[in-house]
């Protein structure tokens, strides 16, 4: 592992990028200062003061807790440069102004810090320029540093060196960037809008060009280049919107201003839209001014119809032939579309054969391989595939043939031919750009290797492309047992590794039959037990379809009987004989919730997205976490200096009452999810090889489990008076009746019953309370009107 430590970060320009940049550091626990131009009315610091009063507010959240916004440092240019001489790394982040820039450096450099590095955020500015204002001395320190927005969510960042930057230097930054931000890391060449904005603005600007030659509406487009397409849900036109139009027109510009037909055969595509111009003259600039390409007034999705100048109805949807289509094997898709005689899968052929072609002609000048124009689209622009990785497993060389006779026939948006690596030599040979050995290097014809820095042996899994021949989780390492929908295996022989793999993870029966197996054999043969998938989330809680065939064939009795199997499960692994770690990435919601608590540790990815949330479905917590909400409060009560249980019952009741999902693993664990003595991982691709190293340590260090014992609830009296606050909900009109009951159930529960306040109860009798309300809820109308309106719909019937 490198030795350079980043103790402090500066980051230069409060504006969007610069302030959230500055929230994702607090994120992840490193101290930062966010510096801007002095205030000319009011304190100094008003403009960096207000922009983190707008980091509270945005959505999404660029903070994982609005609370560590005070976190953040204020500075400003005419007081604070010293403290740059504080700082490990200095990020600038102003506007995108070759001159300002400029001018910035030579004012901030005689306070860098000797062995600080010096990075630009810049979207697309020559870094080697930017780097003619540095003295010499700072010069090897320098590099770009190009987030991309919203930088806590984006996965891509990208480095981009100088011929001055020292290679040791972008070492240095990749590795922090990869453990600590959490971040995928592209390192691009010095070349106008550097690799995805250059692939991806290209293609957007492909795709107008190719909606407006077919006639197609910004609703048709934005359904076909979604989802169906592999792509953002949010499309084309919404995308745009969403990143601001006056970001994408900034984006433009460079490339107009820094290319030509020399330098860029595709050059005549780049003119901006008329509806772009047209809606930037308006000031209608997208989600910031909330009219873009589309607007909402009401319900009602309206979008900008330039003939008429003003927006109409966006009630157009693509013809389901092509979704259809689309689900097809790569080369069979492509054909389709192809050879397609409508508009709508002419259009898909055309804007897949521009990115195909686009692609292939920059390869040599943008990145040193395919494989980072692949991770830098998926990454940076929401692709489930980069445009080499489908091109290949279409066929590589029949799409070759078939870009190619578009380009001859003057159907492509440039004449310029494929290069003749596309048909000829290794490429052409092996099938494609991606292999075992390496992914094509253009520029250095020949295939080169994944960079492996010290860093990267933390990712047990890391994502790969396609025909790379990547490591599989699903089938690494030993199997133990792969019977069901959980997958027992080990990678070392000391920990047993569980991975649900059911669809969403839901825990029917046969899970939890797997996991109690796996704790089982985990006592017998192994030091401790991790429960891990590889995919995007952890659980999405119990097997509601599963469960009600059995209730409705055996009534109610059959799923008192499942649901105490389940709680049985979660005390199985609370009191195990090792340590099981939950892993947890994604959502981990209602039965998933209870799984991880219930475990000895949490590990979690940065996303992760705990809740109880049965209320949607008009049910609670039955597996265990209303018991485990009422004996957190008792145990954090018996720690202070209180006698009152109330205060620390209360945010676990409204957490379940009101089914909140933590919006991170931040968040989660302010509702009590997470625990301190839990580890937050920033980087998802380094979560297992945590958890295998938390469980060891723990198994090494000689883990037990807890004692039994029992603990004391708030009794009747406290039920009381939580019913009493849903009563003035109720009767205001903020929760319906049956939201009413729900919660009072819930009260119950966590409250412990029919006692009195201070009694001792145990975590059986409390489930046994659980069951009762659960079983319940089950037979009430009200209740399966919401089971049955989720199953139907996906969404919660709130009645």
């Amino acid at each position: 592992m490198s030795r350079f430590q980043v103790k402090k970060v500066a980051v230069l320009g409060a504006g969007v990028m610069g302030a959230q940049i500055a929230a994702h550091l607090v994120n992840v626990r490193v101290p930062v200062v966010l510096f801007d131009l002095p205030a000319k009315e009011g304190a100094k610091n008003g403009i960096v003061a207000r922009a983190i009063d707008n980091l509270r507010k945005q959505k999404p959240a660029p903070l994982g807790d609005v609370d560590d916004a005070v976190l953040i440092e204020q500075a400003n240019y005419e007081d604070d440069l010293a403290k740059l001489g504080e700082c490990d790394l200095v990020i600038e982040a102003i506007a995108e102004r070759m001159d300002w820039k400029l001018d910035l450096y030579r004012k901030i450099a005689p306070h860098v810090a000797k062995h600080a590095i010096l990075a630009s955020n810049t979207s697309g500015l020559s870094i080697t320029k930017l780097s003619e204002a540095l003295p010499e001395a700072l010069k090897p320190r320098f590099c770009g540093i190009h987030f991309f927005n919203p930088p806590r969510y984006m996965f891509l960042v990208e480095l981009i060196n100088t011929p001055t930057t020292e290679p040791q230097v972008l070492d240095e930054l990749e590795t922090f960037v990869t453990r600590t931000l959490g971040k995928g890391v592209v390192r691009a060449h010095d070349t106008p809008n550097f690799i995805a904005n250059r692939i991806g603005i290209a293609g957007l600007l492909a795709t107008l060009k190719e909606a407006e030659k077919f006639s197609l509406a910004p609703e048709v487009v934005d359904d076909l280049t979604g989802k169906k397409l592999g792509r953002a849900s949010s499309g084309t036109f919404r995308t745009a919107d969403v990143v601001g139009l006056d970001t994408m027109a900034h984006v433009i510009k460079t490339l107009q201003d820094n290319l030509d037909e020399k330098s860029d055969p595709f050059h005549a595509s780049f003119a901006t839209p008329p509806v772009l111009a047209k809606l930037l003259e308006l000031g209608n600039l997208g989600q910031k001014t909330k009219a873009g390409f589309f607007k909402k007034v009401g319900r009602d999705i309206l979008r900008f119809d330039l003939a008429k100048g003003d927006y109409v109805p966006a009630d157009d949807k693509a013809d389901e032939v092509y979704g259809r289509m689309l689900k097809k094997p790569a080369a069979e898709r492509l054909k389709l579309l192809r050879e397609s005689e409508g508009a709508e899968g002419r259009f898909l052929w055309a804007i897949l054969r521009d990115s195909f072609h686009y692609a292939a002609v920059h390869l040599a000048d943008v990145a040193e391989s395919a494989r980072d124009i692949d991770f830098a689209m998926r990454w940076g622009f929401g692709m489930k595939q980069g445009p080499f990785e489908l091109w290949q497993e279409a066929g590589w060389t029949q799409v070759a043939k078939w870009i190619q006779e578009d380009i001859d026939a003057g159907e492509a948006l440039s004449r310029a031919p494929l290069p003749k690596w596309v048909f000829e030599g290794p490429v052409a040979e092996a099938g494609g750009v991606h292999t075992p050995e390496g992914s094509w290097s253009a520029s250095q014809n020949r295939f080169v290797p994944q960079r492996k820095l010290p860093v990267h042996a933390r990712q047990r899994f890391p994502e790969s492309v396609r025909g790379a021949n990547a490591p599989d989780a699903n089938q690494a390492g030993t199997t133990i047992q792969d019977e069901g929908e959980v997958r027992l295996w080990t990678l070392d022989g000391e920990v047993l590794i569980a991975s649900i793999h059911s669809k969403m993870h839901a825990i029917g029966p046969d899970v939890a039959d797997a996991l109690a197996a796996g704790v089982e054999r985990a006592e017998r043969d192994y030091q401790a037990m991790v429960i891990w998938s590889p995919d995007e989330l952890f659980s999405v809680g119990a097997d509601l379809q599963a469960m009600l065939p059995a209730f409705v064939v055996a009534g109610i009795g059959a799923v008192d009987g499942a649901e105490h199997e389940l709680q049985k499960l979660m005390l199985r692994i609370r009191y195990a004989g090792v340590p099981v770690v939950s892993a947890v990435r994604g959502m981990a919601l209602g039965g998933g919730c209870e799984l991880a608590v219930y475990s000895a540790k949490r590990v979690a990815a940065m996303e992760s997205y705990f809740g109880l949330v049965e209320v949607g479905v008009g049910l609670v917590p039955g597996a265990g976490g209303l018991t485990y909400i009422a004996r957190r409060a008792a145990e954090n009560a018996a720690a202070s200096t209180g006698t009152d249980l109330l205060p620390f019952l209360t945010e676990g009741f409204t957490a379940a009452a009101m089914a909140k999902v933590g919006t991170g693993a931040l968040d989660s664990k302010k509702l009590g999810y997470l625990l301190d003595s839990d580890v937050i991982v920033p980087n998802k691709d380094e979560l297992l090889h945590v958890a295998l190293q938390q469980a060891r340590a723990m198994a090494d260090a000689g883990w037990r489990a807890p004692l039994r014992r029992p603990f004391k609830v708030a009794g009747r009296s406290g039920a009381a008076t939580i019913r009493g606050q849903l009563v003035n909900m109720r009767d205001g009109g903020f929760i319906s009746a049956h939201d009413f009951h729900i919660a009072s159930l819930i009260a119950g529960v966590v409250t412990g019953g029919d006692v009195d306040a201070g009694s001792l109860v145990t975590e059986e009798y409390l489930m046994a309370l659980e069951r009762k309300a659960f079983c319940a809820l089950l037979v009430h109308p009200k209740t399966q009107e919401r089971i049955m309106g989720m199953l139907s719909t996906g969404k919660p019937l709130r009645n």
